[in-house]
């Protein structure tokens, strides 16, 4: 049998080569001409540009070194030196914003320098690098090594010692010292240096990246939580009605003489279904309350409305504060959710005027309008520091999101005198949302 040919479609296969995708990246960063500007500094602000004030310092100081030893000792003529002197601190002016390239102006700038200085040298003159020439470059390496990565800081590293190598190996003037090792420990320094700055840099912005996150994160959990909070109260009131329900097609029948069949069954239906619903609304919501079982919550336990708004109040004023209360309008019973929503409203103000605001006077307004529930909750400035709060401080969040789930409004913010004040509009029938705006009832 003759073996079979290689499908078009199926290319023969080829051994990875390891380390090829590295190498091509590098090599890749080592001959781009990016941007890449040097980063400012973060803190404290007014020092941002301290850095590239340094550098363009740096810039012209060595600038002006490279001119002076290229003069004496190294007697290169006057437009020439100049010259290189500019382009020196040229490529270190252009590290603040194209670091590669800027590094490859500066090794040019170096042949140039040892390519132009004349022979024969004198004594104890070093060859390629001169004295100055490798302090001019080792802030190459470092800007490069601030923004790119460790294996690109390596080559950078590696081209340069290998170009001092070479050189020293085929053109070195006799009576040249070698500068392999004066290269080696500074620039091997610099790209040290520069690594672990941007290691530093790098880590510092993924710890405010990670604070940023987890500060999200906890918000998100606790308004996740206030909602399970929410959902665990409003399913004793949604009980509470559909038990009614039940047992009032249940009596039904016993109240009309002689009913008809289809009274029955139609009654007899609606307290299978109100039952049925009843059983899968437990079944949901049973697991938001089986993770706090002591919630206040509870369905042994009955839900606060505003008819136990002086118990509250009288709890606070024991707790040391002076509250005063007053309510507009005709009072009148409200639905559960409004009745429960109104509550934890006053309820939350009054905690955080405890926590924030000891020793002020409180006030707490409920007015009852044709359509709509005002409420407000203001206080005076503290007479005394407050102590630290353990508290996630999100309770606002959780006002809002009762406000809210009703269609109504809820504003918070302070008072001139140093007070603060909360206040909510909720509308009666929660179907409705309410038309008004819950700055109405803010102090002037």
């Amino acid at each position: 049998m003759t073996p079979k040919p290689p499908s078009p479609a199926e290319p023969p296969f080829r051994a990875p080569v390891l380390g090829d995708t590295t190498w091509r990246a590098v090599g890749r960063e080592l001959f781009t001409l990016r941007r890449d500007p040097l980063p400012r500094m973060s803190r404290p602000r007014w020092l941002a540009r301290l850095p590239h004030v340094i550098v363009m310092l740096a810039a012209v100081l060595l600038g002006l070194l490279t001119a002076t030893q290229l003069f004496d000792p190294y007697q290169v003529s006057g437009d020439l030196a100049f010259f290189l002197a500019v382009l020196t601190g040229l490529a270190i002016g252009l590290a603040l914003f194209r670091p590669i390239a800027a590094w490859w102006l500066g090794l040019v700038a170096a042949a140039l320098i040892a390519w132009t200085i004349p022979l024969p040298l004198g004594p104890g003159a070093t060859w390629p690098w001169t004295p100055g020439g490798l302090f001019a470059f080792a802030p190459l390496i470092l800007l490069a090594a601030l923004r790119v990565p460790p294996r690109v800081t390596i080559a950078v590293v590696g081209v340069s010692l290998g170009y001092t190598a070479l050189t020293e190996a085929l053109f070195k003037p006799v009576n040249g010292q070698s500068t392999f090792v004066g290269a080696a420990l500074l620039f091997g320094f610099a790209g040290l240096l520069g690594y672990a700055l941007r290691a530093l840099r790098l880590a510092r912005g993924e710890l405010v990246e990670q604070e940023t996150l987890t500060g999200e994160e906890r918000a998100r959990r606790t308004l996740l939580e206030e909602r399970s909070r929410i959902a665990r109260e409003l399913h004793d009131v949604v009980a509470h009605h559909m038990s009614v329900i039940s047992i009032q097609a249940q009596v039904a029948p016993h109240l009309v003489e002689n009913p008809s069949e289809e009274l029955k069954e139609n009654l007899s239906g609606i307290r299978e279904n109100a039952l049925e619903a009843l059983t899968e609304l437990r079944r949901v919501l049973g697991v938001l309350r089986s993770e706090e079982p002591e919630d206040p919550a509870n369905p042994h336990h009955p839900q606060p409305t505003l008819a136990e708004l002086e118990g509250l109040v009288d709890n606070v004023r024991g707790a040391g504060l002076d509250v005063t209360t007053e309510i507009a309008g005709r009072r009148r019973p409200l639905t559960p959710g409004v009745e429960l929503t109104a509550y934890r409203i006053v309820q939350e103000a009054l905690s955080n005027c405890l926590r924030h605001a000891p020793g002020s006077q409180v006030e707490v307004g409920i007015a009852y309008g044709p359509h709509e529930l005002h409420l407000c909750v203001a206080n005076t400035a503290p007479t005394r520091p407050a102590p630290s709060s353990p508290g996630a401080g999100h309770g606002l969040l959780g006002m809002r999101e009762r406000a809210g789930m009703l269609g109504g409004e809820l504003a918070a913010g302070p008072c001139p005198g140093g007070g603060y004040e909360v206040s909510a509009v909720l509308p009666m029938d929660p179907r409705q949302p309410t038309g008004g705006s819950a700055t109405d009832t803010k102090k002037d």
